[in-house]
């Protein structure tokens, strides 16, 4: 019974790391091998007398052991890419009303006066409109407002009952309204889920990831403000990666919106307001590149990773306080940072003279040394911990052969990849409408067209690289 049940926990393994396209032909046939020679000692060894069919029992249940744990991890590497997969993006449209007010369901609130805001995300507020009355059994009474901000401001001073809007717009309200969320209370939401157009990249071929960081810490579908844009240039045929970061406040148009009073010119971050998509096109549009996938990461995916790969060692230039995750000093010289701390250096910006360039900086450091620690032997020890945190953490649309073709070739050819780092310079600050926040004057950084030049040409050129001119 023992014989039969490592034959058959061997050849599903076997199986599994086939299927995956993960593992090259040679350590497939390599495992394959391994897997017959362990199943023909057990053989001997069970079909002897004495004592030697106890050692035979002991070491065929051993390898029972094994082969369940290594047919666990493939399989769960293999689900955790097909689960983080997704053609979609939500917009979670809500139903909010003051925090005093009595109301605690959409159905107490049905005879209340409703806002909504007319000048953006006009498709979301129809679907949810329909959801609504569709629910209630009856109209509904809708008071219209020009902006997101002037329908938040109209329900603090009780002109309406509720308002209706994308809670994707909260951030960009509190930009404006001191405090919004503690004065308000949500009490009906209705998620609205759409399709995303995928792309393929031919295998070996030099490609463009977004990295998209915003500004949750729960659920990585829901759209929100794009705080982190990195622009991953790999090219396979050399093994290079260069990081191209985008500051939050570049005064971009945000690409595929409807055009308003104001433009479709807004804050780089707001893009992430309306979906990856929107931020993907739209830093396309910065750079005049190709970006062919994206990555989806919030504040919670950083920490349980960094947490996963048991920590990650960062050199700090400048001693400063970061602010954002409690009051934590960071002084000059090398930190083993655990994920509370590496999220802190992520996010500080106000200690730094030079602000959200000196952010992405440190922002790329971390993502520099997870990379590094990500493909080094040591993350063997931490496999099963690092598979588990990123389960649900992160959403992308790589496909898994494409994932599959680069670990591949990572253990094909174990030569290390070289990773290279560049920002977009900030240009000048200024006060300026947006498309999100209508009228109201937003902070805004003008684009530097000189370093976005740079940037785009050393993206070029690394994709353009070829193995010989290395």
């Amino acid at each position: 019974m023992l014989f039969l049940l490592q034959a058959i926990l061997s050849v599903i393994l076997a199986v599994s790391i086939w299927r995956s396209g993960m593992i090259p032909g040679k350590y497939v046939a390599l495992a394959c091998l391994l897997l017959l020679a362990a199943l023909f000692l057990s053989r001997f060894l069970l079909t002897r007398k004495k004592n030697y069919w106890y050692i035979g029992a002991a070491f065929s249940a051993a390898a029972c052991i094994i082969l369940t744990i290594g047919t666990v991890y493939v399989s769960q590497t293999i689900g955790l890419f097909a689960s983080a997969s997704a053609d979609y993006k939500t917009d979670d449209m809500v139903v909010v009303v003051r925090a005093d007010d009595g109301a605690q369901s959409l159905v107490d609130a049905k005879d209340y006066l409703f806002g909504i805001q007319t000048g953006v995300d006009q498709a979301n507020t129809k679907a949810m409109l329909e959801n609504m009355t569709t629910r209630l059994g009856q109209e509904i009474q809708l008071v219209e407002f020009a902006t997101p901000i002037e329908e938040a401001q109209a329900l603090l001073n009780e002109e309406i009952g509720a308002a209706i809007y994308n809670n994707s717009y909260a951030s960009v309200i509190g930009d404006v309204i001191s405090d919004y969320d503690s004065q308000v209370r949500q009490i009906y939401n209705y998620g609205i889920n759409t399709r995303l157009a995928g792309e393929v990249v031919d295998p070996g071929e030099p490609f463009n990831v977004l990295i998209s960081g915003i500004d949750t810490r729960e659920n990585v579908l829901e759209n929100s403000r794009s705080d982190v844009n990195i622009v991953v240039t790999i090219n396979p045929k050399t093994k290079k990666v260069l990081m191209t970061s985008t500051p939050r406040d570049y005064y971009v148009e945000l690409q595929g919106m409807e055009t308003e009073t104001y433009g479709a010119r807004d804050k780089l971050t707001h893009a992430g307001i309306y979906g990856v998509d929107v931020s993907k096109a739209t830093i396309e549009s910065i750079y005049g590149i190709d970006i062919s996938y994206y990555i989806r990461v919030n504040f919670n995916t950083l920490v349980d990773i960094v947490n996963a790969v048991g920590g990650v060692d960062i050199y700090v230039d400048e001693a400063f306080h970061a602010y954002t995750n409690g009051r934590l000093y960071f002084g000059v010289g090398w930190h083993h940072m655990d994920g509370v701390e590496a999220l802190a250096y992520c996010r500080e910006r106000y200690s730094f003279a030079d602000g959200d360039n000196q952010r992405v900086k440190n922002q790329q450091k971390v993502l520099k040394a997870l990379i590094l620690k990500i493909m080094s032997p040591s993350i063997l020890v931490n496999a099963g911990e690092l598979l588990s945190s990123m389960e649900g953490a992160f959403q992308t649309d790589i496909p898994e052969s494409k994932i599959s073709e680069l670990i591949n070739q990572q253990l094909s050819d174990s030569t290390p990849w070289k990773i290279y780092k560049q920002n977009a310079a900030s240009g000048v600050i200024d006060m300026q409408p947006t498309y999100s926040g209508g009228s109201t004057p937003l902070s805004v950084t003008w684009p530097d067209p000189y370093s976005v030049i740079q940037c785009t040409s050393r993206i070029r050129m690394l994709e353009a690289e070829r193995p010989e001119e290395k």
